[in-house]
């Protein structure tokens, strides 16, 4: 969801600022911002946006998602 906020499963939160195709590939991409820090922009591609946790890696993560939407209520965050 473009504007939505979405916690990493390592507990950072970031927002979606929009989707963009690749020029050469015809991939899509989730543009996406920190909302920590200098508020750097990446680019992932949606499958790897959207996939679930590397339960090998990281048997511990508490998210079945790499990212997964979170509601914010209104004065809950500063952005």
């Amino acid at each position: 969801m473009i504007h939505g906020v979405y916690r990493h499963f390592k507990g950072d939160l970031y927002i979606v600022e929009d989707v963009a195709e690749h020029s050469e590939t015809s991939e899509t991409l989730v543009l996406y911002r920190a909302l920590y820090g200098k508020g750097k922009l990446y680019a992932r591609p949606v499958k790897m946006f959207l996939s679930p946790v590397d339960r090998e890696k990281y048997p511990k993560a508490k998210q079945k998602y790499r990212f997964e939407l979170i509601k914010i209520k209104k004065g809950e965050m500063n952005l």
